[in-house]
């Protein structure tokens, strides 16, 4: 006599439901980190502000000062003589220019409103200072 053998059930789990939900996860915590801004070179302890904004589309000059006095224009180190000269060499060609200090709070304050003084000099109608 031939018995027939009963199919057994197959109990495995479907993985690719659970593959795909991971993924997503994963594609959704990569878009919604925070990116590292990496332009800015040095380490500036800005001051607080209870408004702060910065238009980032009309940006130009980026200057940076710390609280050993030393100044970046786009991270290259200068002199506030050599500051004065590379802005006397530049020529923006029609645009509207406009410059972002960021200065260290530690800093006398003279030293920014010297800065200030030579990029008005300059022409440089449009200068913000970056604040926290």
């Amino acid at each position: 006599m031939r018995f027939r053998r009963e199919e057994e059930d197959s109990f495995a789990f479907d993985m690719t439901p659970m593959i795909d939900v991971v993924f997503l996860l994963l594609i959704f915590f990569m878009v919604s980190t925070v990116f590292v801004d990496f332009s800015r070179k040095m380490d500036i302890n800005l001051p607080t502000s209870k408004s702060s904004v910065i238009d980032e589309s009309t940006k130009t000059l980026e200057i940076e000062m710390s609280k050993d006095r030393k100044i970046f224009l786009g991270g290259k180190l200068l002199t506030l003589l050599g500051l004065e000269t590379t802005l006397a060499k530049m020529d923006f060609k029609g645009k509207k220019p406009s410059a972002i200090i960021r200065a260290d709070k530690s800093l006398p304050y003279g030293d920014v409103i010297h800065v200030m003084g030579l990029l008005q000099k300059k022409g440089i109608p449009d200068i913000s200072v970056a604040v926290k």
